[in-house]
């Protein structure tokens, strides 16, 4: 949504082809359907050759043999399939997303992430308003083997504490496992574009994810209209809202800062090598220099949100990536290791302020 929001830290007008990826507004369904979406995940038996001068073998067990002898087209060698699994591979490259048993069935991305939506989102060609929701990110990981649609109103939250923030609903799937069909409240911190998805009540927080079995029916989506999915992300908003207050009500010291330092980046022992003690002492000179002097988090130095935004932007922005570091994040963000790398700061946080007595 370039015409409010600008467009993001990553990007990069080179990379721009025919169609940009970033919209003026929200980004159409059609377009989601016709450019990420547009093939289809395809099954198939694994196959693999018998040598000359062997016999195959097949299990004991007539009535479910798993295995059957079969001529492929062009090969010099008889092949063995394995009717027991499936290979999932992408209809327009050919590449395997994953392998599986026999019995598990294959979806579509737009069966998925986006007819469960459709219900959901502003139609195109409506006026935006404060009530609507619409795509604001869509995208796919790891060759397709992941993939995510993410729906939200278009204003921004503004909190006394001087947070200012959006909220929305992630939808996420896998084509390879790793996944199941997910779909999550997080939160964006518009200063430094970082995602948070933690709340403080581990409880309420369960009940802002949702997490669907991959063979259960569509029908149990849990939103049922578009009312339903803007109540909760206002109720989201809410408690993300709250928690930023109690976090800022939190006072770090400089004493105490130095033992969060301590635990999150503790030196090496003095027999370690140089290079080891030279990353920790970077890694430490980071965290600091964030603490102090970033406009990202200067705000709120000093308080407890003021550290959890210390480590999340230097998770986000400053921690050495492999490869694209948009990707990765992106990434974290849709597995839920953003979530976790948050709590586990969160955690560690109240051990060192709060020590057992």
């Amino acid at each position: 949504m370039t015409e409010q929001r600008g467009k993001a830290w990553h990007y990069r007008a080179e990379d721009q082809g025919s169609e940009p990826n970033h919209y003026p507004g929200y980004i159409p369904v059609g377009d989601v359907r016709r450019r990420l979406f547009g093939w289809r995940a395809e099954a198939v038996a694994p196959h693999y050759p018998v040598p000359f001068g062997t016999t195959p073998e097949t299990p004991a067990d007539p009535a479910n043999p798993g295995y059957r002898l079969v001529e492929v087209p062009g090969s010099p060698l008889p092949m063995i399939a394995d009717l027991s699994r499936r290979i999932v591979y992408r209809s327009d490259t050919g590449r395997p997303l994953g392998v599986f048993s026999s019995k598990y069935p294959v979806m579509q991305y737009g069966e998925m992430l986006l007819d469960g939506l459709a219900a959901l989102v502003t139609p195109d060609g409506l006026a935006v308003s404060d009530d609507s929701l619409g795509i604001g990110s869509a995208g796919l990981l790891k060759g397709g083997a992941v993939a995510w649609v993410q729906i939200e109103r278009p204003e921004t939250v503004a909190t006394p504490e001087g947070v200012d923030f959006r909220t929305s609903i992630l939808a996420s799937a896998s084509m390879d496992g790793s996944l199941p069909l997910s779909y999550s409240a997080v939160n964006q911190v518009v200063v430094c574009d970082n995602t948070h998805a933690w709340a403080l009540d581990e409880a309420e927080r369960s009940g802002r994810v949702w997490k669907l079995r991959r063979r259960s029916a569509l029908s149990q989506l849990a939103f049922k209209d578009a009312r339903e999915a803007l109540q909760m992300v206002v109720q989201a908003e809410d408690g993300f809202a709250a928690d930023i207050a109690k976090l800022c009500d939190l006072s770090v010291n400089t004493t105490q800062f130095r033992q969060l330092l301590d635990d999150f980046a503790p030196l090496p022992e003095e027999e370690a090598s140089k290079s080891a003690r030279t990353r920790v002492q970077n890694k430490r000179d980071q965290l600091e220099l964030l603490w102090t002097s970033d406009e990202r988090v200067k705000p709120w130095t000093g308080t407890g949100f003021g550290w959890l935004q210390t480590v999340n932007t230097w998770q986000h922005h400053i921690r050495p990536a492999q490869g694209n570091r948009a990707g990765r994040n992106t990434t974290n963000a849709v597995t839920g290791k953003t979530a976790d790398a948050d709590a586990l700061t969160l955690e560690r946080m109240f051990q060192v302020l709060t020590p057992a007595r």
